[in-house]
């Protein structure tokens, strides 16, 4: 019995990968997402956007990191 050879190499491309962390939020003045900076915008078309366009909004988020507010949970969190 031979053993099939995998066949990871198919699925892996050589794409820039999102900046997702999971924790989606997005700030309705900013109209970014607390948890990886990119618009509403930038998100939806995250997939379709060409390896240059994905490089550039990559590069533009550190620049964005001021224009968050921090995230806090508990009753911290809570908006009043």
């Amino acid at each position: 019995m031979t053993i099939p050879e995998p066949t990871d190499h198919i699925w892996k491309r050589a794409e820039i990968d999102s900046p997702c962390i999971k924790i989606c939020v997005i700030q309705p003045a900013t109209r970014l997402c607390t948890g990886c900076l990119r618009t509403i915008d930038e998100i939806s078309t995250w997939s379709r956007m060409t390896q240059e366009a994905r490089a550039a909004v990559m590069a533009d988020l550190p620049a964005r990191k001021g224009l968050v507010a921090k995230r806090r949970g508990g009753r911290a969190g809570r908006v009043t």
